[in-house]
């Protein structure tokens, strides 16, 4: 009689294992989707002690081996950005930023160092943002002695090439006549002086003017100030050992050529606007409108109950109020939803944000605006603030997913202080989450969602938006306590309004 080899009998065999255990699940699964049970999820987030060391130039490192792949993921955070340009010359920071890595090294032309890269398949970038700086390499580990040649000579002794230079200026102002032809450039720039006054740094935007007063001598005087291992924070993660890789990072670290000072503190003074309805006249199909009102930082107390009342509010997407209202409910806007992040370095504003057809912004405003009302008369729902709480705590992993997540989060947690104020953030952080009722929920709507300080901002059809739906006749002047007045456009070039 025929039979089947054995490794054929094993694999019926497993197969008919399996086909039992479908039969038995299947029997389980319930009839309706809200039946479903699932087993508590354990996880235990990984502590940042166990990835810091702190090297002997001053740098910080966050480091995780990982053998999965052949790479090498590496950032070098630097403390630092825009807000450290001098008066007359801002987009310093960000010129100095963007060509560390794109204008050459003393061995190598810019050009002939991209080529080499390409060969052996690296990614090396390099920026200044306003509030930091940043190198990335992204090789393969069996590049890393070349790589890391590279990676010092990007950092400690860049040769901003003056035709690299020329040429990004150019781009910039090519860039700066633009600024006026996207309406969410516009609203975006127009809150955050209302947001934060003419004079905070962030609202010291770059210029025609300052662009062509930046020369190669001042990004090598930007660099040799700022740019030393003292303000360094580095993640490094891939297929390496350890102690290698520490190694090699003292040896790009050390003997640093330039005498350099730590960063000072990120300016705090902020101005926040007058309340009322601010418009900006833009000939667009869509009226943009941000609400906003004043912000906290993410040290702040109110913190978490503060990002369960938002989540609620409009931050949960299709589960929040305002996208139900005024997406789902009355079809005004194919986005709408709420924010209010807990800055980083400085209080970040509440707020509330959509597009709408010009008839319908002030409508669709009125919603927003009575959504906002209602989580501060009324308190939430259980079931609104456990679905919630669960999309908070459900998704916690995803922050550690990866290695390089896992040294990006810590390095940025570093960078922001938040190791030295709470180095168990993560580790209480659920539990703080948790912890979150409907009385707190109230509470900090009501001390922090502040009517008195509301700001309405829209960008869009001035005559269209004032003339309204004729449905829905909502007089705008009446939405806050501050009137209605029309901010000019800027000069896309100098930044000042146009009469």
């Amino acid at each position: 009689m025929f039979q089947y080899p054995k490794i054929k009998q094993a694999s019926f065999l497993i197969l008919a294992v399996l086909l039992l255990n479908c039969l038995i699940e299947a029997q389980e699964i319930p009839d309706r989707p809200e039946k479903l049970k699932f087993s508590p999820l354990v996880y235990d987030p990984p502590s940042p002690v166990d990835y810091r060391v702190e090297l002997p130039s001053g740098a910080v490192v966050y480091i995780y081996p990982d053998r999965e792949r052949p790479l090498i993921d590496l950032s070098v955070n630097i403390r630092g950005g825009s807000y450290l340009d001098p008066d007359g010359k801002e987009g310093l920071a960000s010129l100095t930023g963007y060509l560390m890595a794109r204008g050459g090294i003393p061995s190598k032309q810019a050009d002939e160092l991209d080529e080499e890269l390409e060969f052996f398949a690296a990614r090396l970038n390099s920026s200044f943002s306003g509030l930091n700086g940043s190198v990335s390499l992204n090789l393969l580990s069996k590049d890393v002695d070349r790589g890391f040649e590279i990676l010092r000579a990007v950092l400690a002794a860049p040769s901003f090439q003056q035709d690299k230079l020329d040429l990004r200026k150019a781009q910039i102002i090519q860039q700066l006549k633009k600024r006026n032809d996207d309406s969410s450039s516009i609203e975006s720039r127009e809150r955050n002086f209302l947001a934060y006054g003419d004079d905070f740094w962030f609202n010291r935007h770059t210029t025609s003017a300052s662009i062509q007063n930046i020369r190669r001598e001042d990004l090598l005087e930007f660099h040799h100030k700022w740019v030393n291992p003292k303000n360094f924070i580095v993640s490094v993660s891939g297929d390496f050992d350890r102690d290698q890789m520490l190694k090699r990072l003292n040896r790009v670290f050390d003997s640093w050529p330039h005498e350099s000072q730590l960063a000072p503190e990120v300016p705090q003074q902020q101005k926040y606007g007058r309340p009322g309805v601010y418009i900006v006249d833009k000939d667009v199909n869509q009226g943009r409108v941000s609400i906003i009102m004043p912000g906290i930082r993410w040290d702040d107390p109110d913190y978490y109950a503060i990002q369960i009342m938002n989540d609620i509010l409009g931050g949960g997407g299709f589960t929040s109020r305002i996208t139900n209202r005024v997406r789902s409910d009355e079809g005004l806007a194919y986005s709408a939803r709420s924010s209010f992040p807990g800055g980083a370095f400085y209080p970040i504003v509440f707020r509330a944000g959509f597009q709408s057809k010009s008839r319908t912004v002030v409508f669709a405003t009125s919603i927003v605006i009575e959504e906002i009302k209602k989580i501060i008369e009324e308190p939430v729902e259980a079931e609104e603030i456990l679905t919630a709480k669960k999309s908070f705590i459900d998704t916690f992993p995803n922050n550690f997913s990866s290695s390089a997540q896992v040294v990006s989060q810590f390095a940025s947690d570093e960078m922001i202080g938040r190791f030295s104020k709470q180095p168990d953030y993560w580790d209480k952080y659920r539990d703080r989450i948790e912890a979150v009722d409907i009385a707190a929920v109230q509470r900090v709507a009501k001390k922090h969602l502040n009517f008195d300080k509301m700001i309405v901002l829209i960008v869009g059809q001035k005559q269209s938006i004032f003339d309204g739906h004729p449905d829905h006749p909502i007089d705008l002047k009446k939405l806050t306590s501050g009137g209605v007045s029309e901010l000019p456009m800027r000069n896309p070039l100098t930044m000042q309004p146009e009469k």
